[in-house]
């Protein structure tokens, strides 16, 4: 694995490449000025100020020449053209939720902002919200809740629409519609050349494909068409259980994985040392009138020390998980994946995350104070054959994944206060993550699968989506993206390469 700022240059491999010396940021900065100086801010002005510091996690702060604020995808269409033929580096900003530094922020080159291209419209039968890349997931759910819908989006509001569409997106309803990216109809996508395109299956259809889950390396995406979810209200909540439940806790996270016979569920368990050691479990049902599902009664059987299970909008739960989101905070997530066909194997792969985590816990409170240490968490994410069956039925997806295995994904979640743990953090998750995926391949439960919204930049992402479809994902980028504007300019982001 490598870090993010290391992956492969594309330059050299891609035929006819003219990228091989891009130049600085300030460059790209002079030629927006000169053809789009009403969009364009330099470190003067307070748009930058506000723009440059517009991102959820201080890991992601940097320092740009300029922002570009386009307020059209025409005008994004032209500033591109300008930073190509400048030969400039620059980087894409939507929601500003993936904690990554230079995922979505650049030093000294071109940072574009999204916040302008504000698109929230449904069709005249309601099945299709048109979203521009500005919004986060908690404006989308606000405004469907008018209509008595939802959408498969972002669990935690503040997360960011094209994140997550582009990463494949785990969502409340993957067991009826599977991922994210899948319940897309159409894209409206930025190509390297400044040309505007329609993407959906019958228009560029390979594209189509591989932005659901290929994420941004073929061009910028300023409209995404999504299916809405009848969803006037749901029962949801966390059930939180105290320390001495946890085997009980993570035993019911295998059971409910093992078997998931009721489509209408999510689940996400977590575990949460500090002070006093919890395990915490996100439960939801889509379901206006039902509530406590036997499905979910491994959990709600377990004796709570708090609990907001209830009946409410999707807007109103995303509200409320919204405050898991601290922002201004340096962070890092990591991601993982065992695999299985059955609770034995399921709860040995939760148990060897689980021992090897907090084994390996003490070496990281030895050298950070406890005060400085915001959040650990690791939490698990089940992906059946519901979830499979439902992504299949739409056409499926770049991701890769089995439908004869149950995935059961999980991520590592430490958030600290002060830079000058940066290193010290950095250092512990990746040996941390390390021996983990010795314990589970050593067990015969591992999977290279990584979900890129919760993965770190040490890790690699598609790969692991098998080599056929890895290899497609390239030739899609080589066709839309000849001369690797996207691999080479835009530094930030997982690489096809």
């Amino acid at each position: 694995m490598r870090a993010l700022s290391t992956l492969l240059p594309v330059v050299g491999m891609i035929s006819g490449s003219h990228l091989a010396e891009a130049t600085p940021g300030s460059n790209g900065c002079t030629a927006l000025s000169g053809r789009l100086s009403d969009a364009v801010f330099f470190r003067n002005s307070s748009i930058y100020e506000y723009e440059s510091q517009e991102f959820w996690s201080n890991t992601e702060l940097m320092s740009p020449g300029c922002v570009f604020r386009p307020q059209s995808s025409h005008q994004l269409a032209k500033g591109l053209e300008s930073l190509v033929d400048a030969n400039a580096k620059f980087a894409v900003r939507g929601g500003g939720h993936m904690g990554i530094r230079g995922s979505n922020n650049i030093d000294d080159g071109v940072l574009i902002v999204m916040s302008n291209l504000t698109a929230m419209r449904l069709s005249p039968d309601h099945s299709v919200l048109s979203l521009g890349p500005a919004h986060r997931w908690e404006d989308v759910y606000a405004f469907l809740q008018k209509y008595d819908l939802s959408a498969a989006g972002g669990r935690l509001g503040p997360v960011g629409v094209p994140g997550l569409l582009l990463a494949g997106g785990v969502n409340f309803y993957g067991n009826q519609v599977g991922w994210a990216c899948d319940t897309v109809v159409n894209y409206e996508v930025v190509l390297a050349d400044g040309s505007i395109v329609e993407v959906n299956k019958t228009s560029h259809p390979d594209l189509f494909w591989a932005l659901k889950g290929g994420s941004s390396n073929f061009g910028i995406v300023t409209r995404f068409d999504v299916e809405t979810v009848k969803s006037p209200r749901v029962w949801a909540g966390t059930h939180t259980v105290a320390a001495k439940y946890v085997d009980r806790f993570l035993a019911a996270a295998a059971k409910y994985a093992s078997d998931i016979y009721d489509p209408k569920t999510h689940v996400v368990p977590a575990v949460v040392p500090g002070k006093e050691l919890m395990a915490s479990v996100i439960l939801f049902y889509d379901s206006p009138n039902a509530s406590f599902p036997e499905i979910f009664k491994p959990f709600t059987d377990i004796p709570a020390v708090s609990s907001t299970l209830g009946f409410k909008t999707v807007s109103e739960f995303a509200a409320e998980t919204a405050v898991m989101v601290v922002p201004n905070i340096n962070d890092v997530f990591v991601a993982g994946t065992v695999v299985g066909k059955n609770y034995d194997d399921l709860f040995q792969g939760i148990k060897i995350i689980n021992t090897t985590f907090f084994d390996e816990l003490p070496k990281l409170y030895a050298q950070i104070p406890a005060a400085n240490i915001s959040t650990i968490q690791l939490d698990w994410q089940p992906i059946g054959a519901d979830w499979m069956a439902a992504s299949a039925a739409k056409g499926g997806n770049a991701l890769g994944l089995d439908p004869s295995k149950v995935y059961l994904c999980y991520a590592e979640v430490v958030e600290w206060i002060g830079s000058a743990y940066d290193g010290i953090v950095a250092k512990w998750v990746e040996d941390t993550t390390n021996k983990i995926n010795n314990a589970t391949q050593k067990a015969g439960l591992y999977d290279p699968f990584n979900y890129m919204g919760d993965s770190a930049g040490f890790q690699s992402i598609f790969p692991g989506y098998g080599e056929v479809n890895h290899h497609l994902l390239q030739t899609v980028a080589r066709k839309y993206d000849p001369s690797g504007v996207f691999q080479t300019l835009m530094p930030g982001g997982f690489k096809v390469f």
